[in-house]
């Protein structure tokens, strides 16, 4: 918190600090039991009419009332990554979206509007990556009438926590009734130590998503149109650890690569087996695979309540990057 030279508190910000992200401190209603104060960081997405509303790094957005304010001061816009290579917001949304291909898109503007029968919200929903070339309420109904020409609903994917993602939007999107239905996190690291961890052995690597993998692919019923969705992307490939006299796979995982990058995707494991490092061999077969074709970094989307999953990665040498979210037209 900003400190004066008398050892004062003091709010440095004002309504010219919008869009810029800062750590404020605030007391707390008397009538409340616990902490006197609770301090709050993020983006600052509006100050009006003496309420501010911050977006912190999960996507939440605080109000917070200007009158209880103690101190207050602008940051850095994001914190240097410790670990991982370096990467920017827009550069991993593109790798993301080159690597999970909607079978229909149209741009407007500098958004993506995309769709895939309704398979996965990431290919049925908007990819705002810059100005749509109109005023916000006008592009959120051109995104309506697109998305309901087709039957499906409209929804917007956002992200937060990082330098050039939309926080912004984020807090208008709320304001004007779209609500946040699904969040989870970017991760990324270093592909090597992907590779370094196990053998991968016993994992079958292929060019197609054939019935033995889909056997094990969470979502059934796949259509034509959600072949075509999990086949999209620059170099593909599927992993498979073969189930016993016949079954189902033990384990499964699929990866895209992608210049520097490799994404995976699809990592699931017979829950009967899990916790025999099954996933981690897939993990190792595919990284091996993509340092071949030249790849050195990795990225991948994990939602925030898959302890598991998320300890894993860790493990491998992940961490979050940012994080995303879909905004659903109510």
């Amino acid at each position: 918190m900003e400190i004066s030279a008398t050892g004062r508190l003091e709010v440095r910000i004002t309504t010219a600090d919008v869009g810029k992200r800062v750590s404020v401190r605030r007391l707390n209603d008397p009538a409340a039991a616990g902490e006197k104060f609770t301090d709050t960081v993020g983006v600052l997405a509006s100050w009006d009419e003496g309420v501010l509303l911050i977006t912190r790094k999960s996507g939440e957005t605080v109000r917070i009332a200007e009158s209880s304010l103690v101190a207050g001061k602008v940051v850095p816009d994001a914190p240097a990554r410790r670990r991982g290579p370096s990467a920017s917001y827009e550069e991993l949304a593109q790798a993301a979206t080159r690597a999970w291909r909607p079978v229909e898109s149209e741009m407007l503007g500098a958004w993506e509007l995309r769709a895939a029968s309704g398979f996965t919200r990431r290919a049925n929903s908007v990819l705002p990556l810059g100005d749509p070339g109109m005023p916000l309420p006008d592009a959120l109904d051109a995104v309506r009438r697109w998305y309901g020409d087709r039957g499906l609903p409209a929804y917007v994917q956002t992200a937060t926590g990082a330098e050039g993602t939309q926080e912004l939007l984020c807090a208008e999107l709320e304001r004007l009734g779209w609500v946040r239905e699904v969040s989870a996190e970017m991760w990324i690291g270093a592909l090597a130590p992907a590779a370094d961890r196990g053998e991968g052995a016993g994992v079958v690597l292929s060019r197609e998503a054939d019935e033995a993998w889909l056997a094990r692919y969470q979502r059934k019923g796949v259509s034509e149109v959600a072949l075509k969705v999990l086949g999209s992307g620059p170099s593909v490939w599927f992993a498979t650890v073969p189930g016993a006299d016949g079954a189902a796979p033990a384990a499964i995982g699929r990866c895209v690569v992608d210049g520097r990058w490799a994404g995976f995707a699809a990592v699931e494991v017979d829950p009967a087996l899990r916790r025999q490092g099954l996933a981690t061999r897939v993990m190792t077969a595919l990284a091996r695979r993509a340092l071949d074709e030249g790849a050195s970094a990795a990225w991948l989307q994990v939602e925030v309540e898959n302890a598991g999953a998320r300890e894993m990665y860790a493990r491998m040498g992940f961490g979050a990057h940012h994080a995303y979210h879909h905004y659903r037209s109510a």
